[in-house]
């Protein structure tokens, strides 16, 4: 039987991004994972207590937009959502390319075989933000969630950040992750563990 677990993610993160890259490489390569992916706004945490959502105002904060386009491929071209994620990621770290404007994410939705104007047209329609709202609220609310990539099993939310990517290929990334769940769910009385320094 497989583990399940899900994991938030925000394109703008480096760290969400090197986690990441090693779980789409490993579930590509058939990762043994029932793995469901959160979109959570790393601008949500800063909002003043008082002061109205980032889901009540989305003009202001256009860095939700990626987070969209990644709602809408995994909620209605599931097929096309692994590539998708891993090539915003790409785009927003490797390329340093602009994730807030259209004209900069559609060529990104066509080249992984995504009509971008279907995407922008759910958008349009709100059930994108919405659901992001719920995601968001929900792993804050229920797990005291507080970045990305938040690991969560069952109960246990765990935030977890890797220095590398999945450069080494499959084996190495499905290794990463199975050692990341193994500790998440094999010992969940560790509660930090973290080095003093980068290492060289």
């Amino acid at each position: 039987m497989s583990t399940s677990f899900a994991i938030t993610w925000d394109y703008r993160c480096p760290f969400a991004r090197n986690v990441h890259d090693h779980l789409v490489t490993a579930l590509e390569a058939g990762g043994p994972w029932d793995v469901q992916f959160l979109a959570f706004s790393l601008d949500q945490p800063h909002v003043e207590e008082g002061e109205p959502s980032v889901f009540d105002q989305p003009d202001r904060y256009p860095g939700l937009l990626a987070n969209e386009v990644g709602i809408v491929v995994r909620d209605r071209l599931a097929d096309r959502f692994l590539a998708v994620h891993k090539a915003l990621f790409d785009a927003r770290h490797r390329d340093g390319a602009d994730l807030r404007r259209r004209d900069v994410l559609a060529p990104l939705l066509e080249a992984a075989g995504v009509p971008a104007a279907d995407v922008f047209a759910e958008i349009d329609a709100g059930w994108p933000l919405e659901t992001f709202r719920k995601e968001h609220l929900g792993a804050v609310e229920r797990h005291d969630v507080f970045g990305v990539p938040t690991f969560i099993v069952g109960e246990h939310a765990t935030f977890v950040r890797l220095m590398d990517r999945a450069d080494g290929g499959a084996d190495k990334a499905v290794a990463t992750i199975t050692r990341i769940v193994d500790l998440l769910t094999g010992w969940p009385e560790l509660n930090e563990f973290k080095q003093t320094r980068v290492a060289n």
